[in-house]
């Protein structure tokens, strides 16, 4: 029993590179539509967020969408994973707190489940990191060598 055990570890942590690499891939899929959306408008944007009374509305439009673009292609890339992770977190934070909140936990109503669910996979990529399968895991053996 315990070799199997041993095998069926030694399987799952080869996948654990992959399934980074797959949360990754999901996360900037999920930011890309927000994040074009945000930047072909950026002026009404603005409006709906000084609308829902945020501060500094034109600002935060411009971080919200830079942050959502930036992770996109940080994710993809596997470059600065865990530092991008925190950024977005709190865009999901504030977007829940101003938008989602409202409408309840359903994901069919533009409720607060995907940007929660979004805020759980970054969590695991800030404890995980990017995996074997991204920059950051070449620029640590490149540092290493």
């Amino acid at each position: 029993m315990k070799n199997l055990f041993t095998k069926f570890e030694n399987i799952t942590n080869k996948g654990q590179d992959v399934a980074l690499l797959f949360l990754r891939l999901m996360l900037a899929y999920g930011f890309w539509e927000p994040a074009k959306s945000k930047w072909a408008d950026i002026n009404s944007v603005a409006e709906w967020f000084g609308g829902m009374g945020l501060p500094l509305p034109k600002l935060n439009a411009y971080l919200a969408a830079s942050t959502e673009m930036a992770g996109v292609f940080l994710l993809l890339l596997g470059f600065g994973t865990r530092l991008i992770s925190v950024p977005l977190i709190i865009t999901m934070i504030v977007a829940i707190k101003t938008v989602h909140w409202v409408n309840g936990y359903a994901a069919s109503e533009n409720g607060f489940e995907i940007p929660l669910y979004f805020m759980l996979m970054l969590i695991v990529l800030i404890c995980f990191g990017s995996g074997k399968i991204s920059v950051d895991h070449l620029v640590k053996r490149m540092r290493g060598k």
